[in-house]
């Protein structure tokens, strides 16, 4: 096995717009092309264009295939529509989150599971391992898909310039087959912003020239390539969690605040169940710490792991910080202690190295889009 980083399909062009590269879960990265606050803004107000190939794309066909998801997530998969996607985990025995992910219905008995690059190995042998003895082949696809993004309120105006697919009648969570500028792709209405936008799913040898025409087509709109930086941004004001921030092995869904995604009403039996009941249990009578948003008083920027503290007791912990360009002031997702909980608890602060600064425990997220 070597130990390079595994290149996109997009790699030389990256590198021909002057972008940072980073290692990013074993795949070298655009991080960023310029400033990272104006590829943010970009995305906010006009729109960006991101390369995910590094996303794990795993598909599952055959007869029993929406038996064996019903079985190997918590989510109910069976009341996924052709053509629709659904965010959901996938959970250990324990209710340990192992990766967040989501499902595309692509037909009956034909299903695209996306997961996080730095999970997608440990996601391919959980279903390969929970199929067995159902009617149905687990694929891995990884390489058979290159996956760029365009996210922002421009990007439906741009997208819709080169292709046909009926991109009004696309909702949210849902995608179709079609053609952009020439090239066969899976038009998705997702993404990970908290903005409008699509990924596209090509088959690699086609993103240089779908890249190409979506910058040119966005020249007149205010495009911009964006990096891996401002995508880290975007999701941490929009409250969306990182897995290996908020989202770990030692979290059940409940703990991290989405219980919703666990579906116990569905049939069967699902891998978790009993210990995703009592964390619903536990969840509802005496939540250990709940997640929260922080906003700064002041400029310092606080750091995964940094402690969140009150009345000088350590009452919690931060996942993701970073500073907010929309907000204009430093923000964090962090787990408290219940009492510290309350959107407007007073005399929180975080720990930044020695100094306890001020923060505001608020709801999350902290931005929401006007639709």
């Amino acid at each position: 096995m070597s130990n390079a980083p595994r290149l996109t399909a997009l790699d030389a062009l990256h590198r021909s717009l002057g972008a940072t590269m980073t290692d990013f879960a074993g795949w070298d990265m655009p991080l960023r092309y310029g400033s990272e606050r104006d590829e943010h803004n970009a995305v906010r107000t006009k729109a960006g264009l991101f390369d995910l190939s590094h996303m794990g794309e795993i598909t599952l066909t055959g007869p029993e295939a929406v038996k064996v998801l019903d079985y190997a997530l918590v989510g109910n998969i069976s009341t996924v529509g052709v053509g629709r996607a659904r965010y959901t985990h996938i959970c250990q025995e324990d209710g340990g989150i192992l990766d967040d992910l989501i499902v595309y219905r692509l037909g009956e008995t034909e299903f695209m599971v996306v997961a996080n690059a730095s999970n997608a190995q440990v996601v391919l042998d959980a279903l390969t391992e929970r199929a067995a003895g159902f009617d149905a082949e687990v694929r891995d696809d990884r390489d058979a898909y290159a996956l760029i993004a365009v996210q922002g309120p421009e990007s439906p105006g741009i997208l819709a310039s080169l292709t046909d697919a009926d991109l009004d009648g696309l909702k949210y969570y849902a995608g179709l087959p079609g053609t952009v500028a020439g090239v066969p792709a899976l038009i998705a209405r997702t993404g990970y912003t908290g903005e409008d936008g699509f990924e596209l799913f090509v088959a690699p040898e086609h993103a240089v020239e779908l890249w190409q025409a979506l910058t040119k087509a966005g020249e007149g709109a205010g495009l911009v390539p964006a990096g891996l930086s401002c995508r880290d941004t975007l999701r941490l004001e929009a409250g969306m969690p990182l897995y290996g921030h908020e989202l770990t092995t030692s979290l059940t869904p409940f703990d991290a605040g989405l219980g919703r995604v666990v579906k116990f009403e569905k049939e069967g039996d699902f891998v978790g169940r009993a210990a995703l009941e009592a964390a619903a249990e536990r969840a509802a009578t005496n939540p250990p710490r709940k997640l929260v948003g922080l906003v700064a008083e002041g400029r310092r920027v606080p750091r995964a792991g940094f402690s969140v503290v009150a009345g000088g007791q350590v009452v919690g912990e931060v996942t993701s910080g970073a500073p907010s360009p929309t907000l204009g002031k430093p923000i964090a997702m962090a787990y408290v202690d219940a009492a510290h909980a309350a959107p407007g608890t007073s005399g929180v602060g975080v720990d930044i190295r020695g100094t306890h600064e001020p923060y505001e425990v608020v709801a999350l997220p902290f931005y929401k889009r006007q639709k």
